[in-house]
């Protein structure tokens, strides 16, 4: 099978010769890889090391491409960054928040550098998914978002006291976030057309050992626009994965309600994320992608000790399939190729 049959026929729950394996990582990881195959080409690296790789397809804006990895300036919000370096990795971070002395909701209207959606570069989109056509890769984009556009905006102090005190504000902001991101998504849903299989969907609500915001506060604000979502999306024939980090387990019946096809990424060291639990809890209704513990066994572990986590979630999350494997969120900065390698091969040669 092809990389795109493969996922494709996963998203399906239609039988694949193997358990598909996709890849997140790092500029500094990829770098690495780059060195490892001494293959500058990114696609052509997922193609030579035999990985189901998800294209990502953003479009670029204002003339700019923007890569969340990448800091310029300004975000397509208006929103200013800068780049953090810690240990051998380089960060993204949001800084000065533009919305962080808002309180009346009118001022909203008088905010100068809300996005046009005209301005998004919908045939540079079209450009890269025909790239990864070119690979017969499946293709994932682009990225949208409530809350994580509204804490970048407003800061995260006052984003999550806002759910609480200024519930209407937050209300106001989430009703614009919401209305150009839907024509940005309808546009790349019309003029991608074919080439676009997936769409990314970004709301962390997750901490290591809880919920960020309590579940009612979620779906007084949230669960009804994820919603909606959801059904534009399937109404152009598209999945749709959603990505929260952390300790979402009392959130998850509710993405299913709203009609989210795939989980990502399944940080099962937090509680209540245990993989065989949530496979036979919501495996019928839930694909799943990523899995492998990214902040100790990944990075610091033996390459056994990586076969062995991958294995386990291949026999867990992956277990009649419906499963994507791929490490939990990017692979970090420093984590040695043995182990991405182990990561891959152990997957390859699972039946």
């Amino acid at each position: 099978m092809t990389p795109k049959e493969r996922i494709l026929a996963t998203l399906c729950r239609k039988e694949t010769d193997r358990t598909p394996i996709d890849l997140w990582c790092t500029p500094e990881v990829l770098d690495m890889l780059r060195s490892y195959t001494s293959i500058q080409d990114e696609l052509e690296i997922y193609h030579q090391l035999d990985i189901d790789k998800i294209v990502w397809v953003f479009p670029g804006y204002g003339g700019r491409y923007f890569d969340p990895n990448d800091s310029g300036e300004l975000t397509p919000w208006g929103v200013p960054t800068r780049m953090v370096k810690a240990g051998k990795a380089t960060y993204q971070e949001y800084i000065n928040p533009p919305l962080g002395e808002f309180y009346d909701p009118k001022q909203l209207d008088d905010y100068p550098l809300w996005p046009d959606p005209d301005k998004f570069d919908y045939d540079e989109a079209k450009a890269l998914a025909r790239k990864a056509r070119s690979y017969q890769f499946a293709t994932i984009g682009p990225w949208i978002s409530h809350f994580e556009i509204y804490c970048q905006m407003r800061g995260l102090e006052n984003a999550l006291m806002d759910t609480l005190a200024f519930p209407d504000f937050l209300e106001a902001a989430l009703d614009k976030i919401d209305a150009l991101q839907t024509v940005m998504l309808e546009r790349m849903l019309t003029e991608l057309n074919d080439e676009l299989d997936i769409v990314f969907i970004s709301d962390d609500m997750g901490m290591q050992d809880n919920m960020l915001i309590p579940l009612e506060v979620w779906e007084t604000h949230f669960k009804q626009r994820l919603k909606r979502w959801c059904s534009l999306i399937h109404s152009y024939g598209k999945k749709v994965l959603y990505h929260t980090d952390g300790a979402v387990y009392p959130l998850i019946p509710s993405l299913i309600e709203c009609g989210i096809d795939i989980l990502n990424p399944i940080q099962h060291v937090c509680p209540g994320m245990d993989c065989d639990v949530l496979k036979r809890e919501f495996g019928n209704d839930l694909i799943f992608h990523g899995g492998i513990e990214n902040q100790k066994t990944l990075p610091m572990g033996t390459p056994e000790q990586v076969a062995e986590e991958t294995l386990h979630c291949l026999r867990t999350l992956g277990r009649g399939g419906g499963y994507i494997c791929c490490s939990c969120h990017n692979i970090q900065a420093g984590t040695p190729i043995k182990n991405v390698l182990s990561m891959i091969d152990t997957v390859k040669n699972y039946r």
